[in-house]
């Protein structure tokens, strides 16, 4: 199961109380104060870990506590303070806090890390409330309360391609053709439930994730179909890939397929429609393709490259293209 967005409790432990103690040693008369502190409870983690892909893992806990810090004791002995509870999450999770609705932290790289609930401190014994008047203090300081709060979070897949476009374009099939990735194909749309990442290998040193959206359709901002969970994933990627269909089974036309998903991301974020995008026309060892893949180029004037999963065909060129393009919007961010 693909988990990419939940809501959960979390809470750092109570820090421990302090002692009220007094020295009790023979021939030590009146020996004074000797409360020690208590503990500090643990805090709540947020952790990108490269080892889970979602937040699948989290879905049948939905509080996380951490313990809390033990009392102070006598002999100026503190009490143990706890350790922190950790809650590792993908790097690409937005943590944000649901009531306030304001985003605690972006956890992009791995090892990005964010306290969500920090632990109560522990409180003072009566050893501090010793003075010059008043050298028996019988008071002590009482463990703080952790704080608590209800949490979201939210998955957005960090790839450096998007593949976009209707179902049974071509996306899934693109991707097991140039990485390793093994996402499930079929002749039935929606065949893609979530996003799939593949690792594009071009030499020793240049490589390439890219990610696969679930199909989207017409009215994709507003709920309908898959697109509306996975749009927000588009975000993260620094170019678009959008497959049109050469030949749709439905017989649509290819140029307003590709205009209803530009629709789509406008209407969703109209930071999308802005990023880079190539244009790829799939399924080329049909009959026409040619002349199809130069009506759309045409119609949407710009560039169409034409590939064939079946044959290979185009496919060493257009991931040369993402390579070109991915590695200039990284130049321009600063990342490179």
């Amino acid at each position: 199961m693909f988990v990419d967005r939940l809501t959960i409790f979390v809470e750092g432990g109570h820090g421990g109380s302090g002692s009220i103690s007094f020295r009790r040693e023979k021939y030590v008369p009146r020996g004074g104060p000797d409360g020690g502190d208590g503990g500090h409870g643990g805090s709540v983690i947020a952790r990108a870990d490269t080892s889970v892909d979602n937040l699948a893992h989290l879905r049948n806990r939905k509080f996380w506590r951490a313990k809390g810090g033990a009392n102070g004791r006598g002999a100026l002995k503190s009490g143990a303070s706890e350790s922190d509870l950790v809650i590792p999450v993908p790097p690409g999770t937005i943590v944000c806090d649901r009531d306030r609705g304001n985003v605690i932290k972006d956890l992009r790289e791995p090892g990005d890390e964010v306290f969500v609930a920090r632990g109560g401190k522990g409180g003072r014994g009566n050893k501090h409330f010793a003075t010059s008047t008043n050298r028996a203090p019988r008071q002590n300081e009482l463990g703080e309360a952790g704080e608590s709060r209800w949490v979201v979070l939210e998955l957005k897949v960090i790839a450096d391609v998007g593949l976009i476009g209707l179902p049974n374009a071509g996306k899934s099939t693109l991707l097991s053709r140039i990485s390793r990735a093994q996402p499930e194909i079929a002749d039935y749309p929606f065949t893609t439930k979530y996003p799939n990442l593949g690792l594009v290998q071009i030499d020793d040193e240049r490589s390439l994730v890219v990610a696969d959206i679930p199909g989207l359709i017409e009215g994709a901002h507003a709920g309908a179909g898959l697109g509306h969970e996975f749009l927000r994933h588009v975000e993260r990627t620094r170019v678009l890939v959008h497959l049109v269909e050469c030949a749709p089974l439905d017989g649509s036309d290819p140029v307003e397929n590709y205009r209803a998903i530009r629709r789509e991301l406008k209407l969703f974020n109209p930071a999308l429609a802005a990023k880079p995008e190539l244009v790829v026309l799939t399924k080329m060892d049909l009959t026409n393709a040619d002349a199809i893949r130069a009506s759309l180029g045409a119609e949407i004037v710009r560039p169409v490259i034409g590939i064939s999963a079946v044959t290979g065909r185009g496919l060493a060129e257009l991931v040369e293209e993402m390579y070109g393009i991915a590695k200039q919007e990284q130049k321009v961010s600063g990342e490179w």
